[in-house]
């Protein structure tokens, strides 16, 4: 028997990489978006404007744009251990920091800079610098996995946490969750390491003889000279691929953040209540969960630019149900939205991260995904301001929500012209 265990240690510390992950990210990147709970009870408290207060949120964005191709070069020269370690240190220091706040500056460089700062590396981003390193056959199904955590965490700390507000006030609560993320995280983090060869293991646990050719070529390789490049940076950012990948985060993180930042305003504005309009939101965070596993699973057996196409599809669809149920604001059209949204528009995080590492898998991996990441973070900042603005110079949210279904469809044409598939089958795929 001990044998047996000894044979299946790749296999079960790969899905131990997983189980880290899936904990890492529910207390890192719910620790930032904790944020919109912590609003209220400043703003009561300091009496600060409301446009100042969310600034600080903001601010937090934009520091993580800026440090995350650093984040990707500190990954490939010292590791994940490094990498998450520091990030538990910034973000547990900003939540407990931010408990001795009394301007308004302290609340940008605690729960903006620090947390914001922090949750980068603990979050999508950093975790996606090494995760698909140990995996191939199953790499979007354990990308799926991991990253529910997100919303398996938001379904518990969310109201765990509004309940010590409650309880305790918002200093109590910033100072408690610093110190379950150290706690926590912290001793997690130190089981990681960059890659199973590290360990001398191999990816999904496999036999070596399993992952390649008897003439030592890997069995899922299609483009056997890409696969051979020593992918820099510098080199990356002069292919098409690369920046094709760029266009196509831009275009889905833009659609993304503008649906999640409008939506529970523009359901109110149409006729549903605040707490229909609120259950709206977190009902597309619980049914992201089964739905990121499901397309990470199906994207290891059809492809990765299927699965993102069936996501983006699944944004488009968001915003034409958007749009009906301005005319006709039904419970029934808001189930179907919220299903849609979540099941199938929030599986696209499980291929992230697959995508470019099917292209650009080697050494400096870290360095090329972070900097990819930048157009993300713009997407992800764009799509809010720009639907805001077109409301203000409109009165309404139509113009807005076909310029994000416009950026959902440029997003699936742009990954089809980056073809991770024409570089790396899938499993699905590998004859």
């Amino acid at each position: 028997m001990t044998a047996s265990l000894v044979r299946r240690l790749p296999f079960f510390y790969g899905w131990a990489v997983v189980a880290v992950v899936f904990v890492t990210m529910a207390l890192g990147v719910n620790a930032r978006t904790a944020f919109s709970l912590l609003m209220p009870p400043v703003l009561a408290e300091f009496g600060w404007d409301r446009g100042v207060t969310a600034g600080a949120f903001s601010f937090g964005f934009l520091v993580s744009a800026v440090l995350s191709p650093t984040l990707g070069r500190l990954m490939d020269t010292r590791g994940p251990r490094v990498v998450m370690l520091l990030g538990v240190a910034v973000t547990g220091a900003g939540l407990v920091l931010a408990t001795l706040t009394t301007r308004p500056w302290h609340l940008y460089a605690t729960l903006g800079v620090l947390v914001g700062a922090g949750s980068v590396a603990l979050g999508y981003t950093g975790q996606t610098l090494f995760l698909p390193n140990w995996f191939v056959r199953r790499r979007g199904l354990a990308t799926g996995i991991a990253f529910a955590g997100v919303g398996a965490g938001s379904i518990v700390m969310m109201p765990w946490f509004q309940g010590v507000i409650e309880t305790a006030g918002w200093r109590a609560a910033c100072w408690t969750l610093g110190i379950v993320v150290v706690l926590v995280a912290g001793p997690l983090n130190l089981l990681l390491r960059r890659r199973p060869e590290d360990l001398g293991l191999t990816p999904d646990g496999d036999p070596e003889a399993a992952l390649t050719t008897a003439g030592g070529v890997k069995k899922n390789v299609v483009d056997q000279a890409w696969a051979a490049t020593d992918w820099t940076l510098a080199r990356a950012a002069r292919t098409a691929r690369f920046w094709w990948i760029v266009v196509g985060y831009f275009g889905a993180l833009f659609t993304w953040y503008a649906v999640q930042v409008h939506q529970t305003k523009y359901l109110t504005e149409v006729g549903f209540s605040a707490s229909e309009a609120a259950w709206a939101l977190g009902a597309v965070s619980l049914a992201g969960v089964p739905g990121q596993i499901a397309l990470g699973h199906l994207s290891d057996r059809v492809g990765r630019e299927i699965v993102w196409t069936i996501a983006c599809l699944g944004f488009v669809m968001t915003y034409l149900l958007l749009l009906a149920l301005e005319g006709r604001p039904s419970l029934p059209l808001l189930y179907l939205m919220v299903g849609v949204q979540g099941l199938v528009g929030y599986g696209m995080t499980s291929v992230v991260g697959a995508i470019p590492a099917e292209i650009f898998e080697g050494p400096h991996f870290g360095s090329i995904f972070g900097t990819l990441m930048l157009g993300a973070i713009a997407g992800g900042a764009a799509g809010p301001w720009a639907l805001g603005a077109l409301h203000d110079a409109t009165g309404d949210y139509v113009a807005g929500f076909w310029l994000a279904l416009g950026f959902a469809v440029l997003s699936i044409i742009a990954i089809w012209r980056a073809s991770p598939g024409k570089v790396r089958a899938v499993a699905g795929r590998v004859r």
